[in-house]
């Protein structure tokens, strides 16, 4: 009996420890900066991005800026691609980090010849490499290539991280001693408040701006009425440091009811296979909308997200008619600054329930949902919404130029989905000849049909989509469009051809995009694809020896639709 009492003593004493002891340590000696100049942030550890938390920081600099391993270690891995981190390099360290560095320019000469061979032997220009552990050894302060905006970057930075090597987590870089200029306290911009329900179901928002004073901020009314018992607040915020003008991500925020904690977060680490529940953590409406972008102080059911070390009841606030309840929320840079929002909430003396919203269908947030009309189907795996969904739905024929299907509204683009989802259109009046050429499309902004992809069964064209709003059958019987940027005839004081390749119909992210081959004199050469430009680049060198050629450049796109461009050059 007594050692049963000693067991229980420490094990609640370990889960105390465990609870309280916070954030890991981190070393804070073992790591140079990767580059020689000040660093200056244009994006943080955990900043909300479109879909995905920020899984490094942004350092300001220049095309060809050097680059450094941070630490002695060895080079474990190389990606070359299109969009994304670009030309990204991957070194592993003694201590059991991982450094990261995307958007290069170019990589150290020995990589660049390695990099070169792989992509002349496998014929393509995105390669993934995984070098032995020997292979390519470095030095602390080592150069390892330059800077640039290769990829999804839209001007020149380094994107940087530190993962831990066994888990691949994302770590703050911060957190390891890198020094920053930052004296300023975060910004705090609008309040949001929402109604919630007892099935933790929101409705309602209403943004609130916020007054700046000596001591912090407050709302212009300091108490603010509220229609529901439970209430959930989200509050738009960013941090700003010296010398840039950038607005980045937080550190943490902290929100207090009556002095007593109810929510926090903070952007320490998280998985890169939770990022995508960040839109359960933003106001997703908001963002898709307006490009605003509140932190949510509550959790929707379905957010399974790790960051958050501590919250009440989900970090729902009950409020009362008969008195007022002090909130208080602080927001934190890592540097420690701080700025803090004080308010009042209290609730109506009569609230009027909300009446449910027009829907077709209810679907449970924490099961899967299968509709099947005999015009289209759809099947959400459980773990799509994040918290009930009541489905809007409207499917109707109309006589549109290139539209072989009911156009099937699927409530609207307003809703996050976490995971994609099946879905399965039937067509209506579709030619033979042109079902090779059908594909699901949605419809985006501005009128634009989405390639969706999609595999004939059952009568139906099914694919995966991972957004609710308009799909309809499409056909794409048009070829690509290859445009000339730099070619001519007489290319011997060119450095380089290039090319803009394009097509009728964008494609969705699980969808391939345009592939592309070019041979000179009958052999692969290789072409460098700049996602952001739709632009293919030949950078010569001697694989193309004096003299006549002949330049064959062919251009297809998903749906077997294929451009030829056949020219001769003397080099």
């Amino acid at each position: 009996m007594r050692l049963l009492r000693l067991l229980t003593i420490f094990t609640l004493f370990f889960l105390v420890a465990f609870t309280f002891t916070g954030k890991r340590e981190y070393p804070q000696d073992d790591f140079r900066s990767p580059i020689n100049n000040t660093l200056r942030l244009a994006g943080t550890f955990g900043e909300l991005r479109p879909n995905h938390f920020h899984a490094g920081i942004d350092i300001k600099g220049a095309t060809g800026t050097p680059l450094f391993s941070i630490a002695d270690g060895y080079v474990s891995r190389i990606k070359v691609g299109s969009g994304g981190y670009g030309q990204v390099l991957y070194i592993r360290h003694a201590n059991g980090f991982t450094s990261v560095y995307a958007h290069m320019d170019r990589f150290a000469p020995e990589l660049e010849e390695l990099i070169r061979s792989y992509q002349y032997q496998q014929e393509t220009f995105e390669v993934e490499i995984y070098p032995e552990k020997d292979q390519y050894s470095l030095k602390k302060g080592d150069q390892i290539g330059t800077m640039g905006m290769t990829g999804s970057a839209f001007g020149p930075h380094l994107h940087f991280e530190i993962r831990d090597s066994r888990t691949e987590k994302p770590i703050n870089p911060l957190l390891f001693g890198f020094k920053v200029a930052d004296n300023q306290p975060p910004k705090m911009h609008e309040l949001r408040v929402y109604s919630i329900n007892d099935q933790r179901e929101t409705s309602d928002g209403k943004s609130y701006g916020l007054i700046k004073t000596k001591s912090g901020y407050q709302t212009k009314s300091d108490t603010l009425f509220v229609a529901s018992d439970r209430v959930g607040f989200a509050l738009k915020t960013y941090d700003h440091m010296d010398g840039v003008t950038n607005w980045n991500g937080i550190y943490s925020l902290e929100m207090y009811q009556d002095d007593s904690l109810s929510f926090q977060f903070e952007m320490e680490t998280f998985a890169f296979n939770e990022t995508r529940f960040l839109n359960a953590h933003l106001d997703y409406e908001e963002q898709v909308s307006a490009g605003s972008y509140f932190n949510r102080c509550h959790l929707l059911p379905g957010n399974e997200l790790s960051i958050y070390n501590h919250q009440t009841n989900f970090g729902v606030i009950k409020v009362s008619p008969n008195r007022a309840s002090k909130m208080e929320l602080v927001v934190k840079d890592i540097a420690g600054n701080e700025s803090r929002l004080t308010y009042w909430v209290k609730r109506h003396d009569i609230i009027n329930p909300k009446p449910l919203p027009h829907y077709s269908y209810f679907l449970p947030y924490n099961q899967g949902n299968a509709i099947d009309n005999g015009d289209f189907f759809l099947y959400l795996p459980k773990g799509s919404l994040y918290e009930n969904l009541y489905l809007d739905y409207d499917g109707q024929y109309e006589q549109t130029n290139n539209v072989y299907s009911n156009i099937h509204h699927i409530h609207d683009f307003k809703t996050p989905v976490h995971q994609y989802f099946d879905l399965g259109i039937r067509p209506v009046l579709l030619p033979d000849e042109l079902r090779d050429k059908a594909f699901v499309a949605y419809c985006g902004k501005n009128n634009t049909y989405y390639n969706c992809g999609g595999q004939w069964d059952k009568g139906m064209l099914q694919t995966k989509v991972r957004a609710f709003g308009d799909y309809c059958i499409m056909t794409d019987t048009i070829p690509p469009r290859i445009q000339v940027v730099d070619f001519q005839r007489d290319m011997r004081r060119f450095s380089e051809m290039s090319f803009k390749i394009t097509d009728n119909f964008p494609t969705a992210r699980n969808i391939d995009d345009l592939s592309y081959r070019a041979t000179v004199d009958g052999r692969w050469i290789l072409m460098e694809l700049d996602g952001k430009k739709d632009k293919i680049t030949h950078r010569f060198d001697d694989r193309i020896t004096p003299g006549q050629h002949q330049l064959r450049l062919v251009v297809r796109d998903v749906l077997g639709n294929e451009r030829v461009f056949e020219r001769e050059f003397i080099r």
